[in-house]
């Protein structure tokens, strides 16, 4: 396996989410930046050690990626990049309030409901995700 061209992988998977999504091409990419584990319990997770949490946008237009999954190429991996490519839309459409509660849980249902497409058409097969969301903050 060799080294992945994160750009060039990116700028493929920004076409395919904008595309399923019908949110407008952005001018620029978000940056990607891959965190060990403990970056999304952190951050992500609000301090809860079983965080699952393998990608994560941080609503400033950084995709944060877990470092064990670097130069793996695998379409599920993929498809977490298009779920967190989805928030980034999300983020520069301004149709949502980061801050509250309800437009939290909205995003993050669209983003799956994309995720589940992308994979769908991609792998060829229904693939299931249980939405697993941490709380929000400050409720």
């Amino acid at each position: 396996m060799g080294i992945i061209d994160y750009n060039q992988l990116v700028a493929i998977l920004l076409s395919w989410t904008v595309n399923l999504s019908g949110y407008p091409l952005p001018e620029t990419p978000p940056l990607i930046e891959f965190k060990p584990h403990d970056f999304f319990v952190e951050h992500a997770c609000l301090g809860n050690t079983k965080c699952r949490v393998a990608a994560w946008y941080d609503n400033n237009g950084i995709i944060y990626i877990n470092d064990n999954l670097k130069n793996k190429d695998d379409v599920f991996i993929d498809s977490l990049i298009v779920h967190e490519l989805v928030h980034y839309l999300q983020d520069l459409s301004k149709k949502f309030n980061n801050e509250d509660c309800q437009d939290y849980l909205i995003r993050e249902r669209e983003a799956y409901g994309i995720q589940r497409q992308y994979l769908n058409r991609i792998a060829g097969r229904f693939v299931a995700i249980y939405m697993n969301f941490p709380p929000c903050q400050g409720t």
